[in-house]
């Protein structure tokens, strides 16, 4: 599952709006804000985003539940 809230501390970390991100994503502020809301975003945009906010570890924001129902072992 996305993590909205750590993705928005990205970009204050890094500097950008969300309508700049947007704009770098080749995308509309309205695209990129429902990809927030859904969290559906293909994997060339996460990879697009992790280079653009510099990123280190990109599953706690991309794949937060994936990694904690791994953890309790109910893939």
């Amino acid at each position: 599952m996305f993590n909205e809230r750590e993705f928005e501390a990205q970009l204050v970390r890094k500097g950008l709006k969300k309508y700049e991100l947007a704009e770098k994503l080749g995308m509309t502020y309205t695209s990129l804000y429902r990809k927030i809301k859904t969290g559906h975003f293909t994997r060339e945009e996460i990879s697009k985003i992790i280079k653009l906010l510099e990123i280190n570890d990109p599953v706690p924001i991309f794949f937060a539940e994936e990694l904690a129902q791994d953890e309790r072992g109910n893939a």
